[in-house]
């Protein structure tokens, strides 16, 4: 999908930052978390085997499909797009970091604006104006960059 840009300006506007930015975060959140794990595998264990499919208490969870190659892509592309927030600003790089992290199944964010807000120490309505400083950072910096033709 490409970005939404106004037919008469080719300008890219927040709402367009923040669908991709919210997109790449479910993509982030859909990849698969392989490799090792310090975690104590007890369910190769016989005995614990049974037990649990005994007793019906196995741990089924639904996992949303792995993201395709050009989707990673797309997400590693808008996840780029908070580096474009000045360094001196990393709380607003926070914020919006954290605000694009949503569930890839149930489409809910992970930090809604009161949770971002207390990890803080800063009042909500205060997170959601700092949240849309840097979202308009981003679109200013994405703006000022040539139109590439396809």
């Amino acid at each position: 999908m490409s970005l939404a840009l106004a037919e008469d300006t080719h300008a890219i506007d927040a709402r367009a930052v923040i669908h991709r930015l919210e997109e790449a975060g479910a993509a982030l959140l859909a990849l698969p978390g392989s490799g090792w794990s310090t975690r104590l595998r007890t369910s190769s264990l016989e005995i614990v085997r049974t037990a649990i499919e005994s007793y019906g208490w196995s741990t089924n969870h639904i996992r949303p499909p792995v993201p395709s190659p050009a989707r990673i892509t797309q997400m590693d592309e808008a996840m780029g797009w908070i580096s474009l927030i000045p360094g001196d600003r990393y709380v607003l790089r926070r914020i919006v970091g954290a605000r694009s992290l949503v569930h890839p199944i149930t489409g809910r964010h992970l930090f809604p604006w009161r949770r971002i807000a207390g990890a803080i120490g800063a009042d909500h309505k205060a997170v959601q104006r700092w949240h849309a400083q840097g979202i308009e950072l981003i679109v200013t910096q994405l703006n000022k960059r040539p139109v590439v033709s396809a």
